[in-house]
């Protein structure tokens, strides 16, 4: 009996997606569940499963096709194997489960030719994650540094540095974007279009949480099993403000305002894909352990290429953390529909002054860049004041010890 492969229903409000990989080949026998080729949207990459076991006879889509929900993609025959090789192809199927692959490993693995049995997986139940794998290709890389030997100990041999080679070889590749990466540019580039978008910056001493949360982390954790972080005081600090000031929290919609009467987070990830930004939901009623546990899964599903398009959808306001790269000062750029994201960035210690003396603290500053259709400069003058006012006197930020 033949069956068609089908592209499976797509997420809400996405019409298309784009051929990414095909993982069998035609004429191979694949498993009942085996993985066949992976679809990428605008945010997610989807797996497409074998419904049965049996021979991949022909593929109809080729990598890079664009496709819609009902489009075949490819005939199976169904039939079950003979013995010999059915138990051979039994062993890899479990040797497979065993080291289950996200779609973002799985491409990683493929480029450099890796044998995913040659690794051990960090993540949960011994899964691969994209930092075992790029981790693994740094040792490889290390291992085959030249070392240069000599028969005579005694002596040291001198390597002359090599001359320069002028070379009118000058490499260029064209590849086409990535759907989330021609997502992410359409909306930054309707961002700025369609929003009269502006930023109020101001600067916050970050020694009260520091203090905080080195007396407590180690309780904290103790009791909640996760690590204390800044993110949860900034998300925290956020909500207090957008309580204060609702229309931050607010978007627009042709001629009327929506009021979100809910505090859905958005936290702005890179990835090896791009950016992304997953949606922590109902966030004002989460403790600091529940939004670190939060924040903690949506890391780990983001390094392993498992986050779901509903983990991407939605949010009413959006935190952006260039300082974990190193970044003083930006400017964010908006996340339409939102009307306000908060950009945070490295903390420095630097000179200020208190009651009139030069004293050392350490100090970040914080961007709110907002659309000015919606939000007028003082509200966002003082909602950035009030989560300065929050972080600076975080003791009544309920820290549930």
């Amino acid at each position: 009996m033949s069956l068609e492969i089908l592209v499976p229903s797509l997420p809400e409000s996405v019409s298309d997606a784009t051929l990414a990989s095909w993982h069998k080949k035609p004429g191979e026998f694949v498993n009942k569940d085996d993985n066949l080729v992976d679809l990428e949207t605008d945010k997610i990459v989807l797996e497409v499963p074998a419904p049965e076991s049996g021979v991949l006879t022909e593929i109809l889509q080729q990598d890079g096709a664009t496709v819609v929900a009902g489009d075949v993609l490819a005939l199976l025959e169904v039939k079950q194997q003979d013995d010999t090789v059915a138990q051979a192809a039994g062993t890899e199927h479990v040797e497979a489960e065993e080291l289950p692959l996200s779609p973002a490993v799985r491409r990683i693995l493929q480029e450099n030719n890796i044998d995913p049995q040659d690794l051990h997986g960090s993540g949960k139940k011994g899964r691969l994650t994209k930092t075992d794998v790029l981790e693994y290709i740094d040792e490889q890389k290390a291992q085959q540094q030249p070392v240069v030997k000599t028969t005579e100990p005694e002596k040291v041999k001198v390597i002359e540095p090599e001359k320069p080679v002028s070379s009118s070889f000058r490499p260029e590749q064209r590849v086409p974007m990535t759907r989330l990466r021609a997502k992410v540019a359409e909306r930054l580039l309707q961002a700025q279009q369609n929003a009269a978008m502006l930023t109020t910056f101001n600067e916050v001493n970050m020694q009260s949480v520091i203090n905080l949360r080195n007396q407590y982390k180690e309780r904290f954790q103790l009791k909640h099993d996760i690590k204390l972080g800044f993110m949860s005081f900034f998300i925290k600090a956020s909500i207090e403000a957008l309580k204060k000031y609702p229309a931050v929290n607010a978007s627009i919609d042709d001629k009327d305002i929506i009021y979100h009467g809910y505090y859905d987070m958005g936290i702005a990830v890179s990835t090896e894909r791009g950016l992304i930004v997953p949606v922590i939901r109902d966030a004002d009623q989460l403790d600091f352990a529940g939004i670190e546990k939060s924040i903690f899964d949506y890391g780990s599903k983001a390094r392993d290429g498992s986050l779901s398009y509903e983990d991407l959808t939605g949010g009413t306001f959006t935190i952006t953390n260039g300082g974990i790269f190193g970044s003083m000062l930006s400017t964010p750029i908006l996340n339409p529909p939102q009307c306000a994201i908060l950009g945070m960035h490295s903390i420095k210690e630097r000179a200020v002054v208190e009651n009139g003396e030069i004293v050392i603290r350490p100090i970040m500053y914080l961007a709110l860049s907002y659309d000015h259709r919606l939000v007028d400069g003082k509200e966002a003058v003082q909602f950035l004041m009030t989560i300065k006012e929050c972080l600076e006197s975080p003791a009544h930020l309920l820290l549930n010890i």
